[in-house]
């Protein structure tokens, strides 16, 4: 009988996009793997990739007790149905009340901390709910991955895990092949292109605001954004004020994409001058493999993608009129340098980042914790 690998998601698309990897890695080495997301318009792509699927509802951005108790119950009962072996969790809800409803059933977990976000920003009533469940959660987990140093220090000074059961991964990993090295554009004006959701704390008022600088100094310089613009999150940017943007001439908006890797292409340069608390971007990531050079703040994840002057340039976070500076030097930069940064980033990728290393630090937990 087929080992089960039971893996826990807030959405489709996050599977699809960020997870194939992993999932087809298990199917091939012979796991039976079940994936548990709300559905979405990836689905039936999650499915080409030899997992089996199970919707589950799940109110991703709310904070109901109501609600969170009822996604307890859920996973509860959808993993006494299922008794696999282990559980793989991913963001907050499937991280916390996943690992809760696994540990009552004495399923072995395992975690991957994504990014923390806003709310280990804070230290509100919510901040410390979030952190008393995540203690609660990780409590017994076999294992407990990191894509940050940061994150992984936080939460050993929190006391919300233990050394010993902790990793780190290089972010999600990125699959080379899928994204290759891609010659830079000959182009006039210098394009830039930030990729994101379109939150406030993702840089994008900054972004949008060093575009404005450039503009007003008579810079050659192209602005784009591309991302999911949510107009029901508060912490999002709205539809009208990107459409204010765009009526102004600063920015150009591009709306959303599953397949990046056409408008990596088109660009010079990929900026992110994120201050949220990332784990490690993929859009960085995926830019870098296509040997675009990169601008990012430097904070927390994002820095762990670019050295300063190599492969790309740090800016200050939330300050505009240094990330302007930043692209103004990209601008100026000779093709030729700009080339060679891409071409360092790329190389930074294979030997850091590549998804191989998060599929083998994956494999070999499981097999750790699964008797022979």
């Amino acid at each position: 009988m087929k080992r089960k690998v039971v893996i826990g998601l807030n959405t489709a698309w996050n599977f699809v996009n960020f997870r194939a990897g992993l999932v087809r890695a298990l199917v091939n080495a012979g796991y039976e793997v079940v994936a548990v997301a709300p559905p979405d318009a990836h689905v039936d792509g999650l499915k080409q990739l030899g997992c089996r699927y199970i919707p589950l509802p799940m109110d991703n951005h709310g904070k109901h007790p109501g609600r969170d108790l009822a996604l307890l119950y859920r996973l509860w009962r959808l993993l006494r149905q299922e008794r696999p072996d282990v559980y793989l969790g991913y963001t907050i809800k499937p991280n916390i009340y996943g690992s809760l409803a696994a540990r009552s059933l004495g399923i072995p977990v395992i975690n991957n901390i994504t990014g923390l976000g806003a709310v280990f920003s804070r230290d509100d009533l919510v901040a410390r709910l979030v952190r008393g469940l995540y203690r609660m959660a990780l409590k017994r987990s076999r294992k407990v991955f990191f894509q940050n140093d940061e994150d992984l220090a936080l939460f050993l000074q929190a006391g919300l895990v233990t050394s010993a059961t902790t990793g780190r991964l290089p972010g999600s990993g990125i699959d080379t092949t899928r994204f290759p090295l891609a010659q830079l554009p000959d182009q006039t004006p210098l394009r830039f292109l930030l990729i994101a959701r379109l939150l406030w704390e993702k840089g994008v008022g900054e972004y949008v605001q060093a575009a404005r600088v450039l503009k007003a100094r008579g810079v050659a310089a192209d602005c784009a954004l591309l991302g999911f613009i949510d107009d029901d999150n508060p912490a999002a940017v709205s539809s009208t004020q990107v459409q204010a943007w765009v009526s102004e001439g600063v920015v150009r908006y591009l709306g959303v994409s599953d397949d990046v890797r056409e408008q990596i292409g088109q660009v010079d340069c990929v900026v992110l001058p994120s201050y949220y608390r990332e784990g490690t971007p993929r859009t960085l990531l995926e830019a870098a493999a296509m040997g675009r050079p990169l601008i990012t703040a430097d904070s927390i994840g994002c820095r762990d993608v670019v050295a300063d002057g190599v492969n790309g340039r740090l800016c200050k976070p939330r300050d505009a009129e240094d990330l302007a500076a930043k692209m103004q030097a990209m601008v100026d930069m000779p093709a030729d340098a700009r080339m060679a940064m891409g071409l360092r980033g790329r190389a930074k990728i294979e030997k850091e980042f590549d998804e191989r290393i998060v599929i083998d630090r994956y494999l070999n937990a499981i097999a750790q914790i699964l008797p022979r």
